[in-house]
């Protein structure tokens, strides 16, 4: 589903790597057969985000964006339509919005969180306000940093708040770019997850800021298991 819909898209200067991380007989028959501009590596990985890190090292483009399993670009024309803005030179990550689809229902208040909108500013020491798969990076963001393997399930959200505390520029479109799937670890609403955003956090910041950031995850996560259930 995912490479047919990078297939239909009317912008074609793309280079897509798929990282497969060793996989049934069947997929990677599947793979071999894929012609250019797709390749692929299949070997074991650690992780998610160690597999994202070796497609940063194999990949050549200017623009680099990830997408998991089962997740799709909103529509045929998106990349082209986000191509065809002009973008400042300064920019190093642009951002669109995102819609979940499936049968999970992650979110703690209502349906209309499904849309996502991005922003770049405080309030991402809040909540990761830039969405995965509704992000690109430009490559040379990665040249002294690239997702850290500490963090099994946000290493994203963690390089997220390091570009900005870096400053980097952000260019926002108001438009949609990625229907995601809405069963990923990181909308499983586990502790383990809320541990990990206080880490990351923790790893950005001052240890004089801890108890606001546990109290935060804290209500977070009670929040969300009193809407949906400690199951």
């Amino acid at each position: 589903m995912t490479i047919q819909n990078i297939k239909n898209q009317t912008f074609k200067e793309v280079e897509v790597w798929v990282l497969d991380g060793g996989s049934s007989e069947e997929t990677q028959t599947y793979l071999q057969e894929l012609k250019p501009p797709f390749f692929y590596q299949s070997e074991k990985d650690d992780g998610i985000y160690d597999a994202m890190n070796k497609g940063i090292g194999l990949s050549k483009g200017e623009w680099l964006y990830f997408l998991g399993s089962g997740d799709v670009l909103y529509n045929d024309g998106v990349l082209e339509t986000l191509f065809s803005n002009s973008i400042p030179k300064e920019v190093s990550l642009i951002a669109g919005k995102i819609i979940y689809e499936g049968d999970t229902n992650p979110f703690i208040y209502s349906k209309l969180k499904r849309m996502q909108k991005p922003s770049w500013s405080f309030s991402i020491w809040i909540r990761n306000s830039l969405h995965h798969q509704g992000t690109l990076y430009k490559k040379s963001l990665f040249l002294n940093n690239t997702f850290n393997l500490t963090y099994k399930i946000l290493s994203d959200y963690w390089f997220n708040i390091l570009l900005f505390k870096n400053k980097e520029h952000c260019f926002i479109v108001d438009f949609m770019l990625a229907k995601c799937n809405s069963n990923g670890v990181s909308k499983s609403g586990s502790w383990q997850l809320y541990k990990e955003e206080i880490k990351l956090k923790m790893n950005h910041s001052s240890m004089v800021l801890f108890p606001f950031f546990f109290c935060l995850a804290f209500v977070k996560f009670l929040t969300r298991k009193l809407i949906h259930g400690f199951a």
